[in-house]
């Protein structure tokens, strides 16, 4: 693995923020704020951890860093409780794209699962109406602000549940009015996307696209499932197939200057790790969620052993994301910061990496070209 230099990061010297950046891997029940859940949580009669929103804040992000899989889970059990009305929805969705268009996105892809929020009677349609409701009005406040932003729903199956086709049928239901992909989500390990076969079958009969979560918590089975029985054209953070490379060093690898690419040594691609960067198959990955849930175990203890490194290094079709916000308590722009601090990365590579997520959008394909234009001419006119 690649050893970063930590203390001789570019100057770069204007607010990351500015940057448009493009967001593929962004969970609507993992992005709401503190102050919103303490309302809505009133209002519906569920009890927090704390009504202080920055202690709730505070214990979101200590649950989900605490190594314990049961508190991580316990945090979403709060917002997504919240998130049971069309008015707690449609609220949740527009101050969720506000936020991205804060933080600079200029496009997202929203993803969640209408099945967690029918406690309350509504029904699969009216739960993806009222998220599409909140996610117009959040596009069209960030309109008024002068600023613009373009958004879609990603939606998502629960991998451990048994509703794939129905779910399927759900989003190509709504292809024209607001979802623009499928996904599976929830526990990897041992529930395969083998699982959904069916579905995503059904789903390509439609012509629809999926991204598919998998080489996070379990590794090259998982991937490969995806590929084979999800026709995913995109991995939901897919880092793990960082196992499917064997690096060999020898004393004389490192370069003179320690960069990182000079010091990757003998590189070997094994089969599956070929085919998905041969192909520019697009990795979602989220570098501090990955640290905190120990997805990047096997690859060491910091941020500074993520793997990311090495497969943009090796050409693969690496794209940034936050996963969480709220557990993981982190923007676009600090994962972005991130990069620049652990491996020197410059405007070049952060144009780079916004450019592949542009590219590997579910945007059709004028829009697309029109979205790379906006970023390219957006980094041109910083200097």
């Amino acid at each position: 693995m690649t050893e970063p230099i930590v203390d001789a990061a570019p100057a770069i010297d204007f607010d990351l923020k500015s940057l448009p950046k493009v967001s593929l891997h962004d969970h609507l029940d993992g992005g709401l704020r503190p102050a919103t859940i303490i309302e809505l949580a009133q209002a519906v009669g569920h009890t927090l951890p704390s009504t202080d929103p920055v202690a709730l804040g505070e214990w979101f992000r200590e649950s989900a860093d605490s190594g314990s899989l049961v508190r991580y889970l316990e945090t979403f059990d709060h917002t997504v409780a919240v998130m049971q009305t069309k008015d707690g929805l449609f609220r949740v969705a527009k101050e969720f794209v506000e936020d991205l268009a804060d933080d600079g996105v200029v496009y997202g892809e929203v993803r969640w699962a209408p099945e967690q929020h029918l406690q309350k009677g509504l029904s699969l349609d009216e739960v993806v109406e009222a998220v599409q409701e909140g996610l117009e009005a959040g596009v069209d406040a960030v309109a008024e602000s002068g600023r613009e932003i373009q958004v879609g729903q990603l939606i998502t199956a629960m991998r451990h549940a048994d509703r794939g086709q129905e779910i399927a049928e759900l989003a190509v239901r709504h292809r024209n009015k607001g979802a623009v992909g499928f996904d599976i989500a929830g526990a990897e390990d041992g529930f395969l996307p083998s699982r959904f076969k069916d579905a995503f079958t059904y789903l390509a009969q439609h012509n629809f696209p999926a991204t598919v979560h998998a080489g996070e918590a379990a590794g090259l089975e998982s991937i490969q499932s995806a590929l084979v029985d999800g026709r995913a054209l995109r991995l939901g953070h897919g880092v793990r197939i960082a196992e499917d490379i064997m690096v060999e060093f020898d004393d004389d690898d490192a370069g003179a200057d320690g960069d990182a690419e000079d010091s990757i040594g003998l590189v070997t691609l094994g089969d599956l790790s070929s085919w998905i960067r041969d192909r520019g198959i697009a990795l979602e990955i989220c570098p501090s969620s990955n640290l905190q849930t120990g997805a990047i175990a096997g690859f060491g203890d910091g941020i500074e052993s993520h793997p990311l490194d090495m497969l943009y290094q090796l050409g693969f079709n690496v794209t940034i994301n936050t996963d969480n916000r709220l557990m993981s308590g982190v923007t676009l722009t600090d994962e972005f910061e991130l990069l620049v601090e652990t491996f020197d990365y410059d405007l070049d590579d952060l144009l780079e990496l916004t450019l592949n997520a542009a590219e590997a959008s579910f945007l059709p394909l004028e829009e697309k070209e029109a979205l790379v234009e906006y970023i390219n001419d957006a980094y041109d006119n910083l200097g």
